[in-house]
């Protein structure tokens, strides 16, 4: 009773929801390897710390014995799911979908055992379903129950448009646990929905319904907004061990609690309270507890000694207040006179987007040559060399040219 007890702790550790968690309890009491799955829509090709949230809890299930099962929606990513949408998701291409698949598969082994994990592929058991099996898998719900959904709710309430095959996406997520036989499913709070219709599916099937776990959407840099590389406030899992470490270290005091607890995998529960305990006590340092999450996550994703080496890096860059010894170069090729200041930085990698960097200068987050800059109509004109810098941690040394 008490390994149950000790594996539910853990299974809840940042979760939303556990439902019903009386059948998780049982199912932790058979002693059999559970099937779980979680599925992830080959949307963009990296992978940033948000999506590892779900990827850390499929981890720990593999560490308590269990068979995980990594699901890629190949199929599924033709529809686009509509999931927290105002608006119809374009569909991806089946190229895209195959390029961003290829970068899941090699990305998601950092975390999860390869030996222990099955990769899945929905377009294995859709494609055989067919246009009849479509049909009869659409008959099995009906739009008033679909309607239910908040986002498609407040859509047909205000007139939006929702597109037919928007309408299928929950239908071919739950058929996936019924192809699947999940005894647990994992997914994002804004999954819940599509989580429902798999266990009502699998119920029509014959099959026993699957336990769902929902976990939450991980806040991005900011501490507000979800993380997102459109907003640029992410940490991607393939970034530089330095820029990686320099993010982390950025965050908030109350954010990193947040951090450790949907993202660390070295820091146990009990050991997560005593850190808290002893910053509350001021025995322990806010900075050196962020330190150590920043290490563990760049240890995860890049191995030990590029974390130590971030780290010092770190210190030598912030503390003593010295340039980065590894600034990139780029250089740009400008085709008018001049080119605004905003694009200059996004050809230079320093942010997302125009609009990113329009709202960064705003902020007072952008540095020309060392000085803080404030107009975002400012444009500079080539031959020209420039050491950019966005926030505490982005820097990149530009040579200009004109165009041909």
């Amino acid at each position: 009773m008490h390994e149950v007890e000790e594996a539910l702790r853990v299974i809840k550790r940042g979760a939303q929801e556990l439902i019903p968690e009386e059948q998780m309890v049982s199912l932790l009491r058979s002693g059999r390897p559970l099937r779980v799955k979680a599925g992830f829509d080959p949307t963009a090709p990296d992978l940033h710390l948000g999506h590892t949230v779900l990827i850390n809890k499929l981890r720990q299930f593999q560490d308590l014995g269990h068979h995980v099962m990594f699901l890629i929606g190949d199929f599924t990513g033709l529809i686009g799911d509509p999931s927290g949408r105002n608006a119809t998701r374009p569909p991806l291409t089946p190229e895209e979908i195959e390029r961003n698949a290829a970068t899941y598969r090699e990305q998601v082994f950092k975390i999860l055992d390869p030996e222990r994990t099955e990769i899945c592929f929905n377009s294995t058991w859709m494609r055989e379903l067919g246009a009849a099996g479509m049909v009869r898998l659409a008959a099995q719900y009906t739009v008033a129950r679909m309607l239910e959904r908040e986002d498609f709710q407040n859509r047909f309430r205000s007139g939006q448009p929702i597109a037919i095959h928007e309408l299928l996406y929950p239908l071919c997520q739950g058929y996936d646990s019924v192809a699947m036989r999940a005894d647990v499913e994992l997914g994002g709070t804004d999954q819940k929905f599509n989580l429902l219709v798999g266990r009502q599916l699998q119920e029509t099937a014959g099959q026993p319904p699957q336990v769902v776990l929902t976990v939450p959407i991980l806040e991005g840099l900011d501490g507000h907004q979800k993380m997102s590389k459109s907003l640029g406030n992410y940490v991607g899992i393939s970034e530089p061990p330095n820029e990686m470490f320099g993010k982390l270290m950025s965050i908030s005091d109350t954010l990193m609690w947040r951090y450790y607890e949907l993202l660390s995998l070295d820091t146990s529960l009990d050991e997560l309270g005593r850190l808290q305990a002893g910053v509350s006590a001021g025995t322990e340092h806010p900075r050196d507890c962020k330190a150590r999450l920043a290490r563990e996550i760049v240890g995860r994703f890049h191995g030990s000694g590029a974390a130590a080496a971030a780290e010092a890096e770190f210190e030598r860059r912030f503390r003593g207040g010295e340039l980065p010894a590894d600034i990139p170069e780029r250089a740009i090729a400008v085709a008018e006179p001049s080119a605004p200041i905003a694009w200059v930085l996004r050809e230079a990698g320093l942010v997302a987007s125009s609009s990113e960097a329009q709202r960064l200068i705003l902020q007072g987050a952008v540095r020309v040559d060392g000085a803080r800059l404030s107009d975002v109509d400012l444009r500079l004109s080539p031959p020209a060399e420039l050491l950019l810098q966005v926030g505490k941690r982005r820097f990149c040394r530009v040579r200009l040219s004109g165009g041909q």
